[in-house]
């Protein structure tokens, strides 16, 4: 039976996750939409600007969504994870704030004067509002970045043991920390290439009805330049997002690996593995030589830890944790009474990275300091991420990211040699090759959060801690409430997309059809 916290974890999950189905499209869509309607600006031609307020009108549909689903998540800092917003609140509050107070009012106030400034701005000026949008949506995905970053790897920021919370160091650490920053830009090429195969998607049908063509090849080409660009940003910052994490969170990096034992330099990289977690081993696994050491340490010589050895590591540090937790308490009843002992406070100051280890064993007793051998080395194994889920989500990910670069690969070669309409089976491969681009950053995001488990921020607060005190019932009928809710609103968004995709740019002027003469 589910707890408190897990089922608040599961609830946090859910809404992550139905939030994330619409933020990539706009990520990607605002960028095409500042392509199309620059050409519009450049050239003159009406079917660009046509191009952009159809595309444009997709793009409405999907923000208004995702806004309404975002909005909810971070409430529940408040509602489910009231410790988590006590103990870390002035660090993550401060993104978070930015975000809302500049990048999504900007965001916000943009898209209208997109959407209704039609006939009321220049062109320059609406190209203009067009650019704010795109820039907007792409600033508020880098502080909501900058704060999910730092849960992975909390930089600029330390312990405070009178207010018991952390507390901000360095905003620039914050901000230029190297887990938000290689997130960031993976993410936004994510949305990037998710925007390019809706409109190639899209596209291909028309193409394939033989309708709206000009249109249609017109869109097409443009997505298919702007997904390969974006493919490619997509591997390459994959690639230094891996190093990043086997830099700062090896746990995650072994998990991942499947990586049950350190394999001597240069390691294999496991291709398939069905990972035994009770006894800490893999089962059945195809492995690659040198391709682990190369990708993970990115030489031949470079080693990084099993987690068997990495779990015996996390033991000692549950021990420093139990230290430091002892002192903590020690400091706070010498503030109580008045004076605060300079060597109680220095002592606590060597072994304060590791308080976090500490309150892993909140979960097995109220008396840390007197936590038993068996505690301990219940609290170190929950240091170790279920394996499987890791591994084969990361090989899901990854799997999708190289279909994904196939498909756009061939769509631009196609577009470039003008036989688009020559390859059915490349349309057909496309149009059915839609969900891709979801599946592989639903993917990347279970991956990035439920592989860092058991921590809400990384070595420093564990989820057990983070909770609020509710209810199982309060929790299942929001959880409920919220699938209810949010499923009505993944119906509607499709229901709007199918309509409005199926009438096709023809709807937007009465009577006017784009076929190949129609070049104006």
């Amino acid at each position: 039976m589910l707890d408190i916290v897990e089922l608040s974890r599961l609830q946090f999950a859910l809404t992550a996750l139905y939030h994330f189905l619409f933020v990539p499209l706009t990520l990607g869509l605002s960028f095409i939409l500042v392509i199309m309607e620059t050409t519009y600006v450049v050239t003159g031609k009406e079917v660009y600007k046509d191009m952009t307020k159809f595309w444009g009108k997709l793009f409405a549909i999907n923000f208004a969504l995702g806004v309404t689903t975002g909005i909810t998540m971070e409430f529940q800092f408040g509602t489910n994870w009231s410790y988590y917003s006590h103990y870390v609140g002035d660090i993550f509050g401060a993104p978070l704030a930015i975000e809302a107070l500049l990048a999504f009012f900007l965001e916000s106030t943009f898209v209208g004067l997109f959407l209704f400034g039609w006939d009321r701005l220049s062109k320059k000026q609406h190209l203009i509002a067009t650019y704010c949008v795109a820039f907007g949506s792409n600033l508020s995905a880098m502080w909501i970045l900058v704060a999910n970053g730092w849960m992975q790897f909390p930089t600029g920021s330390e312990f405070n043991f009178e207010t018991m919370r952390m507390e901000m160091t360095s905003f620039l650490d914050l901000w230029l920390n190297p887990a938000a920053q290689n997130k960031l830009l993976h993410t936004l090429s994510a949305g990037y290439v998710a925007g390019a195969m809706f409109v190639l998607s899209i596209s291909a049908f028309y193409i394939l009805k033989g309708r709206d063509l000009a249109f249609a090849k017109r869109s097409f080409a443009i997505a298919a330049t702007f997904g390969l660009i974006s493919t490619a940003g997509v591997i390459i910052m994959g690639d230094e997002s891996g190093y990043e994490v086997g830099q700062t969170q090896p746990v995650k990096l072994a998990a991942m690996e499947a990586d049950w034992e350190t394999q001597p330099a240069p390691a294999s990289w496991h291709l398939f593995a069905i990972p035994n977690q009770a006894e800490r081993k893999n089962d059945v696994e195809i492995s690659i030589p040198f391709m682990g050491g190369m990708i993970a340490t990115r030489s031949l010589d470079g080693t990084y830890l099993g987690l068997r050895e990495l779990e015996a590591r996390n033991i000692e540090r549950v021990r420093k944790g139990i230290v430091a937790y002892g002192l903590l308490e020690e400091l706070r009843a010498q503030k109580k009474a008045g004076q605060v002992d300079e060597a109680t406070k220095a002592q606590f100051l060597e072994v304060r990275e590791d308080l976090g280890y500490g309150l892993l064993l909140k979960r097995y007793t109220d008396k840390v300091v007197d936590a038993t051998e068996s505690q301990i080395r219940a609290a170190a194994q929950d240091t170790i991420p279920n394996v499987a889920p890791v591994f084969w989500s990361f090989r899901v990910m990854a799997g999708v990211a190289g279909l994904i670069a196939l498909l756009i690969f061939g769509a631009f070669m196609q577009s470039l040699r003008n036989k688009v309409q020559q390859s059915p089976w490349l349309l057909k491969g496309i149009l059915w090759g839609l969900p891709l681009p979801w599946i592989g950053i639903e993917c990347g995001w279970f991956l990035a959060e439920y592989g860092r488990q058991p921590w809400a921020i990384q070595d420093v607060l564990p989820v057990g801690v983070a909770n609020s005190s509710l209810t199982t019932g309060d929790l299942w009928f929001s959880i409920g409430l919220l699938c209810a809710l949010y499923t009505i609103f993944l119906v509607a968004e499709m229901y709007l997309m199918f309509k409005y995709g199926r009438l096709g740019p023809s709807a937007l002027k009465t009577g006017r059809y784009y076929f190949e003469q129609s070049t104006k």
